[in-house]
C-alpha cells in the first residue's frame, strides 16, 4: 500500500512541476494581445480610411 501511495505522490509531483505545456499557454495570450491590438487598430484605421474616401467622394462629385 505505502509503494502505491509513494508511486501516486511522486506522479503528481511530476505532474505539477512539467513546465512543457507553459510555452503553450505563453504563445496563446501573446497571440490574444497582438489580436486585440490589431482589433483597436484596424477600427482607428477603417474610421480614417472611410473619412479619407467621403472626402475624396464629396470632391469628385463637386466636379462632376
Amino acid at each position: 500500500m505505502n509503494d502505491l501511495m509513494l508511486k501516486m505522490y511522486v506522479n503528481l509531483k511530476n505532474l505539477v512541476e512539467r513546465e512543457e505545456g507553459q510555452d503553450l499557454v505563453e504563445y496563446a495570450l501573446v497571440v490574444a494581445i497582438v489580436a486585440l491590438g490589431a482589433v483597436a487598430g484596424m477600427s482607428a484605421l477603417a474610421t480614417e480610411i472611410n473619412t479619407a474616401f467621403n472626402s475624396v467622394s464629396s470632391t469628385l462629385s463637386s466636379y462632376v
